[in-house]
């Protein structure tokens, strides 16, 4: 039985009480059980020195006295390793079946009795006693995996194992899913469990429920990604290195991966970051594009009150002209399925609001043949309104919140362009849905780590998410209501609440100045909603998340590596959040290039460190120059943005819209820019004609 076969095992039903018939001892028992064969009764277990090898399509299988493992570089240059007759197969992370091997990497003998395994890309080098090197085609050495040991019971069961790896002493750390202690992953030690109430060294108890096998590692010598394919708990603990200031004594950074059971198999993807996050969706899937809707601002209701309160809700919003696509109601089953709502739904889809019905996400396994018409789930998915979110629940497993998603998007395939919002997931998550990562508290700390979240989530592969503004407990200030409303409106979910701190969360609450920054606010996002479309459509095609760390397009800048308070939005943005109370401008360490502030104009240039204006009104963005960035025009149709490229040099963009039939069928233009005789001019690429917008050139 593969993964497929499992999922289809399994139905989604609406209570929680059907979570504990999927419990560990049940999905443990299945195919992602299984770990390293037993050798003997002895407690503790290493390869041993290696004894011969045996070419395969892509690599091969390599012998050690008490082991042996298989390397496989994959046609698009992912590398798999798997110990003890560990394959890629079966997978809860993979979409589709393995990546073909690369037929140009062979297998061949290596210095020192080792072996190698040569590709275009990257050489996979193996000791005689069991490390495995990746290089560059340089000889760079990206990382270096110490020989793993193993635990077994000497009663039986499941071996423990640990995996050490060392990377480089420049070396920073990022992803393990989201993380609400930063962006960079410091010195520590992180669990690598859903529900948890420890999200790594400084995440206090905020919960974990995204927690994923999956990092990003950034150097001098390169980035790449590493995935520990196995849905067993575990902890990581990582650990900088230190450079030895010219002396050549440097200690190098290090991950140790602690598993209770398993396969011991890892992929590593490398390149720049795009080229990472390309490979890892090729391997996990791509993106599913959210609805237009879906990028519009959000509400949430935690509260009783059903149809009426929907209602309430909704003509607030009107009444003091606050835009508003979706409404996330909590429901139970029957509300769902459109016994307790009649006519609800079309009645708000009226006025331009969908209804989105939070539904608590459970498992109950079945035989196959109790499942075969799906009656269940198709009753589920009735009068959804396009979109259902499925709360966290409390599973301490991988595979069970991943098969909670898959079941909720297979029951509205036969709606319209479905969306799934979860609070819950893991490796490939993105394929079924966005998440909006809950507990998050408020306060300062939570604003600076509902930033983290998202961007640790768009590294491992998840592009759309967001937290609820204000937090999801607790009461924020009007200030920080503000600050963290005008972060939020710029990234991928714009959601906020009510009924989750003293009843109150709606902006209005808070007072006319906060309703004029919000709508400020808003009216910005309502501008970029078109930059918004073309980066979901991106996401979707290159696995590049919206909202990216500052080195996303120039890993090699060290200092950029150390930034955690601002980000990119797409290739043409530049974010910076105001983080700390009574802040009215910021510092923020910019990319090379020119950069422009959009709200003043002013140009400054990078790499370097500037000082913005930030008053309560407004955060600071600043665009790239020569960017052409899709907008509202004033006419509420389609225009650009375009602004001036610095002298001797181009710039450009790439502008995606959709099919008017809401299929999501994108048609993608290019555009160019150059400054002549003293203007800028705006090309179409592919034709080199007429722009066909209306233009506006911002920034000389």
């Amino acid at each position: 039985m593969d993964g497929r076969d499992l999922v289809r095992s399994v139905k989604l039903v609406g209570t929680v009480r059907g979570l504990g018939l999927a419990g560990p001892s049940w999905w443990r028992r299945r195919t992602d059980a299984w770990g390293p064969r037993r050798q003997g009764a002895a407690r503790a277990r290493v390869p041993g020195v290696v004894t011969g090898a045996e070419p395969q399509p892509g690599g091969g299988v390599m012998r050690f006295a008490r082991s042996e493992l298989r390397v496989m570089v994959a046609a698009g240059g992912a590398v798999f390793w798997g110990w003890d007759g560990a394959g890629p197969e079966p997978s809860y992370a993979l979409e589709g079946p393995c990546p073909e091997p690369d037929p140009r990497a062979e297998l061949e003998p290596d210095k020192n009795g080792g072996w190698q395994v040569v590709s275009e890309r990257l050489t996979v080098a193996v000791s005689r006693d069991g490390a495995v090197e990746v290089r560059t085609p340089g000889g760079a050495v990206l990382r270096r995996d110490l020989p793993p040991r193993w635990w077994e019971p000497v009663g039986g069961g499941p071996a423990r194992w640990l995996q050490r790896g060392e990377v480089p002493a420049d070396a920073r750390f990022f992803g393990l899913g989201g993380r609400p202690c930063g962006v960079r992953l410091r010195d520590g030690t992180y669990p690598l469990v859903n529900s948890g109430r420890d999200g790594g060294p400084a995440g206090g108890d905020a919960p974990l429920s995204l927690a994923m096998p999956v990092h990003v590692v950034v150097s001098d010598a390169g980035t790449h990604l590493v995935f520990h394919d196995t849905a067993s708990q575990g902890r990581m603990t990582l650990r900088e290195g230190e450079e030895g200031a010219g002396s050549g004594h440097d200690r190098p950074g290090m991950s140790e991966l602690r598993m209770d059971g398993g396969p011991l198999r890892c992929w590593v993807v490398a390149g720049t970051p795009a080229r990472v996050l390309r490979g890892w969706t090729a391997l996990t899937g791509a993106p599913v594009l959210p609805p237009p809707w879906a990028l519009g601002p959000q509400h949430v209701w935690r509260g009783a009150g059903g149809e009426r309160e929907a209602r309430r809700i909704v003509a607030g919003f009107e009444e003091r002209g606050v835009p508003l696509s979706a409404l996330h109601m909590e429901a139970d089953t029957g509300e769902v399925a459109g016994e307790g709502w009649p006519g609800l739904p079309a009645e708000l889809g009226a006025s331009g609001v969908r209804l989105v019905p939070a539904v608590p996400s459970a498992l109950r396994a079945e035989p196959e043949s109790a499942s075969s018409d799906g009656s269940r789930a198709r009753a589920l998915s009735d009068e959804r309104n396009e979109g259902v979110s499925l709360p966290s629940p409390s599973v301490g497993g991988a595979a069970p919140p991943l098969w909670a998603a898959q079941g909720a998007r297979d029951d509205g395939r036969s709606r319209e362009r479905p969306f799934l919002f979860s609070d819950t997931g893991w490796a490939g998550a993105q394929r079924y849905g966005g998440t909006c990562a809950g507990g998050v508290t408020a306060g300062w700390p939570g604003l600076r780590s509902a930033l983290s979240l998202v961007l640790g989530l768009g590294l491992c592969g998840v592009p759309y998410s967001g937290t609820d503004v204000g937090g999801s407990s607790g009461t924020p200030s009007p200030e920080l209501y503000v600050r963290w409303f005008q972060l939020s409106a710029h990234l991928p979910l714009l959601r906020t609440r009510d009924g989750g701190y003293s009843g109150h969360g709606a902006p209005w609450h808070f007072g006319p100045q906060v309703l004029g920054h919000v709508k400020a606010a808003l009216a910005e996002r309502e501008r970029l909603r078109p930059y918004f479309v073309t980066l979901s459509h991106l996401a979707r095609f290159t696995g590049a998340p919206y909202a990216r760390p500052v080195w996303w397009a120039t890993p090699g800048d060290r200092a950029l590596r150390e930034c955690e308070d601002a980000f990119l939005l797409g290739d043409c943005l530049l974010v910076a959040p105001v983080m700390e109370p009574g802040a009215d401008r910021r510092s923020v360490r910019l990319p090379r290039g020119r950069w422009y502030d959009t709200a003043t104009g002013r140009a400054y240039e990078g790499q370097g460190q500037v000082l913005l204006e930030a008053p309560l009104s407004r955060i600071p963005v600043l665009a790239r120059a020569g960017a052409v960035i899709p907008v509202c025009g004033d006419d509420g149709g389609p225009a650009l943005d375009v602004w001036a490229p610095a002298a001797g040099r181009t710039g450009g963009g790439m502008v995606v819209t959709e099919a008017g039939d809401g299929s999501g069928r994108a048609e993608i233009e290019r555009f160019t820019t150059r400054l002549s005789g003293g203007g800028v001019v705006v090309v179409e690429r592919k034709g080199g004609g007429d722009v066909g917008l209306p233009v506006r050139v911002r920034g000389r």
